[in-house]
């Protein structure tokens, strides 16, 4: 997308500067204000072009580098932007967009996905962490309903909480390791589920 001025009206012009493609600010969904904005700077730049003013030249330039920013934020593509001053070309790109909070304690607790460039194998590395999760499940309620059934509901709270506080270093420390990694999440899922059948068995 292009940012020129025609006459004393902002465009916006297709890729290349086609001007069979020029549109107006106002036809665009990038907010009324930002569109009046651009018609305002267009019809000053075109005044100060006239008078081949210096000083008013730079601030008009800058006032388009700023609405050619503000443009590519908005629109999320790059914005090249005609000095209608000195005739510069200037390339202006989009911010990066922020990444959600929650995604990114998400990426950050279990790293990257996989290795750069490898598809992340989600069928079979879920499947790994469904077998894994439904094996802790089984194990964590046999362990405790034996227990509970030979001594005490309290000996076998206390067994579940030294078997998770055992294998949680365990599982933090592959959470990101290629392969291990789903049975990790498997294992802390299944150490999740079998919690809510150890407190049923336990009281």
């Amino acid at each position: 997308m292009e940012l020129r001025i025609r006459g004393e009206r902002a465009v916006l012009a297709g890729p290349g500067g086609d001007h069979a493609r020029e549109v107006d600010p106002h036809k665009l969904a990038i907010g009324a204000d930002l569109a009046q904005a651009l018609h305002e700077w267009a019809r000053v730049a075109a005044a100060v072009s006239a008078e081949s003013g210096g000083e008013a030249g730079a601030v008009v330039s800058q006032r388009g580098r700023q609405l050619a920013g503000r443009l590519a934020a908005v629109m999320g593509t790059s914005v090249r932007f005609v000095d209608p001053v000195t005739g510069a070309d200037t390339v202006v790109d989009p911010p990066p967009r922020a990444e959600a909070p929650g995604r990114k304690f998400v990426r950050t607790l279990l790293g990257p996905p996989g290795p750069p460039g490898e598809p992340t194998p989600w069928l079979t590395g879920l499947t790994v962490s469904a077998f894994i999760a439904a094996v802790v499940v089984v194990a964590m309620l046999a362990l405790a309903s034996t227990l509970a059934r030979e001594t005490s509901g309290w000996l076998a709270l206390v067994a579940s909480v030294v078997v998770t506080a055992g294998i949680a270093p365990s599982l933090w420390l592959i959470r990101r390791t290629p392969i291990l990694r789903w049975a990790a999440y498997g294992a802390a899922g299944g150490v999740v589920i079998a919690w809510i059948g150890v407190l049923v068995i336990a009281f």
